[in-house]
């Protein structure tokens, strides 16, 4: 069948071929959407659609065995697989957090384990749709020379990862020292030019606007639709995960917001294809350091006002003002959306007690699972309720994190589960009753 895609803008319905370099509506300033030709999609039927996508789960036939492009009618249709660039990105583990949950009074709580990717975090779903998409468009004859972007870590690392494999060249901003030592380091051995600005990320953000309008540089932020494309497929997968049933929850943290808004559209064309027959409700968790959706969350969604946010541990989320509010705005109204936030405290401790159930959680993961514990004690999350919080990186990114954690570091932290080394002699006798009182 034959299968399309193309952008268009949501306030005047104008549409731009996929291979047009552009990122926002020439006349409203709005961002692009990619919109399929959902009309052709249904000549398949929801029951073929499922088939097909859990036969290529797992498949060994290039590029089907992604979990991105295991869906690309649904993604990219008119790609050739030739330029794809894949890194087996998706099919990541939903961890059934059975005692993490209990603890909180959720009896069905999971965890969207989307670091387990390879290069640590959700971001490569995203990146493995735009470079392919650009690697096609330098074959076509598009004078494009390098791929920029502005991120707090993990959108770098994949940028860098990616390009590094397609042999095409990246640019990185980062804002100075507000970036943990292993998201620096993933574009560095990748090849990446690493820019440290003395800036924080919307410092970096308003610059790499103004870089993109050069000559053969090509923007890799969210506000790029394409990057949305592949961040969509994490709800299809959960749903594919529950054979092909909705959740009633998903927990997502929230930053520059095109995660929230791909999440949506994942939801939106399984319904629309007939898929499924009702949509989760969706909470976005914000640090409380910066948190501006909670704060227009609370006043009415017409009153955004941009923040400076604050420093926090989750740094990849130290967004003030972030790019696809709107986008994430329409996607909380069409799910019954709420957005909660969660203080450095609140993070820390969630984070430390999911991993003493068996996680690892990152930071951001932690504000996720504060968000769901405050829904929780408010009853808005019932104990019953089948919730899914997306965890966003992995917490090997993080080590910093924990290990200030459990040696009781972070300000402001009472570290209640902290678990510290025991000194002690090369002793037999001093080890063997040091374990046995333990025991008491």
């Amino acid at each position: 069948m034959d299968f399309s895609c193309e952008y268009r803008c949501v306030g005047t319905g104008e549409t731009f071929p996929i291979d047009q370099v552009i990122y926002r509506s020439p006349k409203t300033g709005e961002l692009l959407e990619v919109e399929h030709d959902l009309d052709a999609l249904r000549g398949r039927s929801a029951a073929s659609w499922m088939k097909l996508f859990d036969e290529r789960r797992g498949s060994n036939r290039w590029p089907l065995g992604s979990g991105i492009w295991g869906k690309k009618e649904w993604v990219m249709p008119g790609l050739s697989e030739d330029s794809i660039v894949s890194l087996h990105e998706g099919h990541t583990n939903l961890f059934w957090a059975e005692r993490y949950g209990r603890g909180i009074g959720v009896d069905d709580l999971w965890i969207k384990l989307c670091g387990n990717s390879h290069t640590g975090s959700f971001k490569d779903l995203g990146m493995t749709v735009l470079v392919s998409v650009v690697r096609q468009m330098i074959r076509d004859g598009k004078p494009i020379q390098a791929i920029v972007c502005a991120s707090t870590g993990d959108t770098s690392a994949a940028l860098a990862a990616y390009c590094a494999a397609a042999d095409i060249r990246s640019v990185v901003l980062l804002p100075q020292g507000k970036v943990t030592t292993a998201q620096l380091v993933q574009p560095l051995a990748n090849g990446a030019m690493v820019c440290a600005l003395d800036t924080d990320f919307d410092g970096c953000m308003e610059t790499v606007q103004k870089l993109a309008e050069e000559e053969g540089i090509y923007l890799a932020n969210s506000m790029n639709s394409l990057r949305l494309e592949g961040q969509k497929t994490v709800g299809i997968e959960i749903v594919q995960q529950f054979d092909w049933e909705v959740p009633d929850w998903i927990i997502i943290p929230g930053g520059n917001l095109g995660n929230v808004s791909a999440l949506g559209a994942g939801f939106d064309m399984m319904l629309e294809l007939g898929v499924i027959n009702k949509r989760p409700r969706i909470c976005v968790a914000q640090a409380e350091a910066a948190n501006p959706l909670y704060l227009a969350s609370q006043k009415g969604w017409d009153n955004f006002e941009a923040i400076t946010a604050q420093a926090t541990e989750a740094s990849a989320i130290r967004i003030g003002n972030p790019v696809s509010y709107a986008r994430a705005v329409r996607t909380l109204k069409k799910y019954d959306g709420v957005v909660e936030q969660a203080s450095e405290a609140e993070l820390a401790e969630a984070a430390a007690a999911a991993d003493a159930t068996g996680t690892f959680a990152c930071p951001h993961t932690g504000v996720a699972l504060a968000a769901l514990s405050k829904l929780v004690k408010a009853g808005t999350v019932k104990k019953s309720d089948r919730v899914v919080v997306i965890s966003t990186a992995n917490g090997l990114k993080f080590t910093d994190f924990k290990i200030r954690y459990h040696e009781g570091a972070i300000p402001n932290v009472e570290s209640k589960s902290r678990n510290a080394p025991v000194q002690m002699a090369n002793d037999y006798e001093q080890v063997k009753r040091t374990v046995l009182s333990s025991f008491d």
